[in-house]
């Protein structure tokens, strides 16, 4: 399978191709700007690999939470070489990608759930909490640093993401990135089925722009 990954989500412009057994892997971290990047980035991962946009077999793409503007830059990007290409996309959140990597990172057969955070504006956080297999137990929420924190007590889970030590002591914390990991990434898009993951944009929080109706032009 030719796999191809993408991740714009947050501060990095990353990409990733899994083919024949290898992975190639281009991460670049930028902060802003992923729409000037992004397509350079895959012409270029391709040539380096050999393959071509025609040959993918399967894209996969974070969803978010993270930056809207980064998260429809990616999603686009996917959504618009499957169309012409007509291959299947794969969304991934990117909580369930921090999920995925602190079990790996873990190292040991556990029984501990994992929380994985981000972090939000003010004392607010993104989490989902995950299966000692980093399988979702519950959706993603936004919600103050006290509700992780109890949640994290409650549940004995281990912590995951760069909101994870906000909550001090409250668990081991297994990584601390904030950006998805792209090789994590691609195993994840290569197991799940596209058919139950659609590359939707996750943002669990509404967008601070919203549309002004109440001031809309009546039509004559």
């Amino acid at each position: 399978m030719n796999l191809l990954a993408i991740d714009t989500a947050l501060e990095n412009c990353s990409v990733g191709l899994a083919s024949g057994g290898v992975v190639f892997s281009r991460v670049e971290t930028i902060g802003k700007g992923h729409a000037e990047r992004l397509m350079p980035e895959i012409a270029a991962l391709l040539a380096e690999a050999g393959v071509s946009a025609a040959s993918l077999d399967r894209i996969v793409v974070s969803i978010g939470p993270g930056s809207f503007t980064g998260l429809r830059v990616g999603i686009s990007a996917a959504r618009g070489l499957a169309l012409v290409h007509r291959i299947p996309v794969v969304g991934v959140g990117t909580l369930q990608v921090h999920a995925a990597l602190a079990k790996r990172e873990r190292g040991e057969v556990a029984d501990r759930p994992i929380l994985a955070l981000l972090p939000a504006r003010g004392d607010d956080l993104y989490g989902q909490l995950f299966s000692a297999n980093a399988e979702p137990v519950g959706e993603a929420v936004l919600e103050a640093m006290p509700f992780f924190a109890e949640l994290a007590a409650q549940s004995g889970a281990d912590l995951a993401g760069a909101g994870a030590a906000r909550l001090g002591s409250s668990g081991r914390i297994l990584h601390d990135r904030s950006a998805p990991d792209i090789a994590t990434l691609l195993e994840l898009g290569a197991a799940l089925d596209p058919a139950g993951h659609p590359p939707k944009p996750l943002y669990v929080r509404p967008p601070d722009a919203k549309p002004q109706l109440h001031k809309g032009i009546a039509r004559r």
